[in-house]
């Protein structure tokens, strides 16, 4: 390790670096700048040796041009064992930098911007600062390069316990984050520039998409797998990874894939007060009321033995009345997650349970304009594709059986059709009154899943309504629902069998729409 002689300091965010600047000074440290920085370390009177003394050239190109010269890259690259690297330099007059501190032009921030012009965003991406940072992360044993203004506490107070020096580890480590730093950087500016050079339907030839980790999990789905849970960088929807965790015990791998499924459903609902209860991914009750309360009691009723041990996901503010339901004795949920909590509510529920996870969301909403996709992983791939945000409204209904459906059956179909695209296919989704009665979820066959759904609904089935995912193969699953006194099926329609599949309906007078859509959700 070698002393910090000369630290070099360029940065866009200015938190924090007159703090760290006067630090360095004080420890003896001769500090570089460039323009705005230098000027901002000049006011707070701290000597500083401006750039173009470095380079013998002033900067130019309104700044473009600055320190792109080898009077730096060479003080930053030569290895300071390496004596025929140190004969040069001083033949050459040039100093070695040991220390750079410098973080980049906002360009995610300038293109967030509402109507920035493309000249705007392509001056926000920063030359001199990626090449800089790139050149001392490689010469890691020699400089320290820090990107990230919370780590300047850290290095002053190493700096003082070490004789201005920084470890080994220390500079490795400050390497690793800088080039995580240009890497993202460098992946926000081919991301941009993808939409002016490639067809707005064109997929990506390579995705780099940002995550950051959120945290480690205890375990993944089973005790003997690793986990670990990450957030995407640029998501602002509402969501499981922008919910607050306000009590509770860690989440679990299962726990977030669960809230997540939770959420996404109760987000279909906007009109009124809604409820959701997930258990294994499925929804077991989902159900929409005048009252929150009362949305919950009919979701949980919809099938409270799968209930136990559920996720539990509402729409509105969770009030006291609520809480003390979700609260009885007689049930158990692992997580609530909601727009907010009363102060009555959060107590009923955290003095219910201690390991209750209670998430905030704040208000909800869908992100219709997003371009966020889903994936799936497979092994050795990637399968990419638009989320599932498909609106269905009354007017593309295509009525195809003799019996025209009535108000409610149209009204409970709708509400069916946006469950049943959050249940694992083959789906089948019965429900009346706004309220789901029985699921069939993730069968071989969709006349096994109409049997479970009937056997879940138990008498409540009988005058329900059917959404199914996908159209029917056969005749089947629709003579199953009218045995088990269904009055309306709602589906895609497109088998080649749709024929005997409407005569079927009309020989059991059950009234059958078209959805012209499936909702395939593996």
């Amino acid at each position: 390790m070698e002393q910090i002689r000369y630290a070099l300091i360029s940065v866009s965010d200015k938190t924090g670096i007159v703090e760290f600047a006067k630090g360095l000074h004080k420890l003896g440290v001769n500090i570089v700048s460039t323009g705005g920085t230098g000027a901002k370390l000049k006011e707070a009177g701290i000597p500083i040796v401006d750039i173009p003394q470095v380079t013998d050239y002033p900067e130019m190109m309104d700044g473009r041009v600055k320190t792109l010269h080898p009077a730096v890259h060479g003080g930053i690259l030569a290895v300071r064992d390496n004596e025929k690297h140190i004969t040069e330099l001083k033949e050459l007059g040039i100093k070695p930098i040991d220390l750079i501190v410098v973080n980049l032009y906002p360009f995610a921030e300038t293109i967030s911007k509402d109507n920035v012009t493309f000249e705007e965003a392509i001056e926000n991406i920063d030359i001199g600062g990626p090449t800089m940072i790139r050149s001392a992360a490689k010469n890691c044993n020699d400089v320290g390069v820090v990107v990230d203004p919370t780590d300047y506490d850290g290095i002053l107070e190493e700096l003082k316990e070490n004789g201005v020096e920084l470890s080994s580890d220390r500079k490795l480590e400050l390497a690793y984050k800088a080039f995580k730093h240009t890497a993202e950087y460098d992946h926000l500016i081919q991301d941009y520039l993808f939409d002016f050079v490639k067809d707005e339907d064109e997929a990506k030839e390579v995705i780099r998409e940002r995550y950051e980790k959120v945290s480690d999990l205890r375990y993944g789905e089973n005790p003997h797998q690793k986990g670990a849970f990450y957030r995407q960088m640029e998501t602002t929807e509402p969501s499981i990874t922008t919910a607050k965790q306000l009590h509770g015990k860690e989440l679990s791998f299962n726990n977030i894939n669960d809230t997540n499924g939770a959420l996404e459903l109760v987000k279909e609902f906007s009109a009124k007060p809604a409820a959701a209860v997930i258990k294994h991914a499925n929804p077991c009750g989902m159900a929409t009321a005048d009252t929150l309360v009362e949305a919950y009691k009919q979701a949980h009723a919809g099938d409270p033995v799968s209930a136990y041990g559920s996720i539990v996901a509402l729409n509105r503010k969770v009030d006291k009345k609520t809480a003390e339901e979700i609260a009885d004795p007689e049930k158990f949920v692992e997580v609530v997650i909601a727009p907010s909590f009363s102060k009555d509510a959060f107590e009923i529920l955290q003095n219910r349970w201690e390991s209750v996870r209670l998430l905030e969301t704040g208000e909800l909403f869908i992100d219709e304009d997003t371009t966020e996709k889903d994936m799936k992983k497979v092994v050795g791939g990637l399968l990419v594709q638009d989320r599932d945000l498909a609106q269905l409204d009354e007017s593309e209904l295509e009525i195809v059986t003799d019996r025209q459906p009535t108000d409610q059956e149209l009204k409970d179909m709708l509400f069916n059709w946006k469950v049943v695209k959050h249940v694992k296919s083959n789906a089948i989704v019965m429900g009346k009154d706004e309220q789901i009665v029985g699921v069939g979820a993730g069968q071989m066959s969709r006349v096994d899943a109409m049997i479970i759904a009937g056997r879940k609904a138990g008498e409540r089935k009988e005058e329900a309504v059917v959404a199914s995912d996908a159209f029917f193969p056969f005749a089947d699953a629709v003579k199953q629902a009218a045995e088990m006194g269904i009055t309306a099926i709602i589906q895609p329609g497109g088998s080649i069998r749709d024929e005997e599949v409407i005569e079927a309906a009309n020989e059991h007078g059950i009234a059958m729409v078209f959805t012209g859509r499936r909702h395939f959700n593996h």
